[in-house]
């Protein structure tokens, strides 16, 4: 599961960094297929939770006779002893006894309710799960989900946890603060390489510089060595700056200071890369402000940024980010459409031109 719009991706990264094939993907879910499981699964940053497949299917009926085909897709149509080795193999041991869980979510007007989905799961896997475990609301060390979208259900057996969407490493959390998943793909399309500086120029709580970080690490040059980096960041609210120092002193990014991103004290043609969450229109005093905050920020942007250089910038309004962007001449790369804080926003890669001049 992925937060929808980032299914491309996340498909990126499950081939690049797994060697899996990508079967479909949309609304949310990308499906894969693996040679081999094992736990290098659990270190994919862009998903929000990884699952082993058990049945899917295109064509339900939006009618209550769906409900018996998901008892008989549960019951026939899944390898749940199969599932159940590799779950074990890669997820850790639960302390004590087993415990399992079973989760439904739903959307779209159906003939039935949410609740009537997850009883006929609970049918299908009568028998199929040990009768000594224990079924417990939440903590469970097994959970099986079904996922019903429209015409589109899906049911599998979860293999991540809560960790793999919310990081453990966010001590301290900001109001509107940016997803680590939608942050990781940002990172993703920033397309980090080494001996790079890479720049937050509005850092809040270092959501941006961590998963830009954490996708290098463990990265090795042709000599064999890390990849030196350069990490800096800065905001305008003190507050938000102690956030940030507190998230990122474990990655030894101390490069971090109070600024203003109209006016940032940085050499001309200093930085290799930008990642920023500009504040959306709502977290202004008004909304008229973002057209000029992205206007003058693009333009310090611009200064800082090396000929070549690129820069992904997430906002609610594409039109004034688009208009700033205009104004300095980047190129639109790549982007995709989300929706983060209740509303659509626009994830942009911009390139800036190697002839141009800072």
């Amino acid at each position: 599961m992925v937060h929808d719009g980032l299914e491309g991706i996340a498909g990126e990264e499950i081939v690049q960094t797994l060697g899996g094939m990508v079967k479909r993907s949309g609304a949310g879910i990308v499906v894969f297929r693996l040679e081999d499981i094992d736990r290098s699964i659990l270190q994919l940053r862009t998903t929000e939770d990884v699952f082993l497949f058990a049945w899917g299917t295109d064509e339900l009926s939006y009618r209550a006779k769906d409900l018996d085909s998901i008892e008989r897709w549960t019951a026939r149509s899944a390898p749940w002893d199969v599932l159940l080795k590799i779950h074990h193999a890669v997820t850790p041991k639960p302390r004590g006894k087993t415990t399992y869980r079973l989760v439904a979510q739903m959307t779209g007007v159906h003939g039935y309710r949410r609740i009537d989905a997850l009883q006929a799961v609970a049918r299908g896997l009568a028998g199929k799960l040990p009768a000594s475990w224990k079924y417990a609301d939440e903590n469970a060390s097994v959970e099986v989900w079904l996922t019903i979208h429209g015409a589109m259900a899906i049911c599998g057996l979860r293999l991540s946890d809560r960790t793999m969407r919310h990081r453990s490493y966010k001590h301290e959390h900001l109001p509107a603060s940016i997803r680590p998943t939608v942050a990781a793909a940002i990172a993703r399309m920033a397309d980090l390489k080494p001996n790079q500086s890479v720049l937050d120029p509005m850092c809040g709580a270092g959501t941006l510089l961590a998963e830009a970080y954490l996708s290098t690490r463990g990265k090795r040059t042709t000599g064999g060595v890390d990849w030196p980096m350069h990490f800096l960041g800065g905001d305008l609210d003190k507050s938000h700056v102690r956030a940030a120092q507190v998230n990122l002193r474990q990655f030894h990014i101390e490069d971090l200071r109070v600024w203003d991103a109209r006016d940032l004290p940085l050499e001309d043609a200093s930085i290799d890369r930008i990642v920023c969450n500009p504040p959306f229109g709502k977290q202004l005093a008004t909304p008229e402000a973002v057209v000029p905050l992205y206007r003058e920020s693009v333009r310090e942007m611009q200064r800082v940024l090396r000929p070549g250089g690129k820069a992904v910038l997430i906002v609610a309004d594409a039109k004034a980010l688009r208009s700033a962007v205009e104004r300095v001449g980047w190129k639109e790369q790549r982007h995709a459409q989300i929706r983060m804080l209740g509303q659509r926003a626009l994830i942009a890669l911009f390139r800036k031109e190697p002839r141009s001049q800072a």
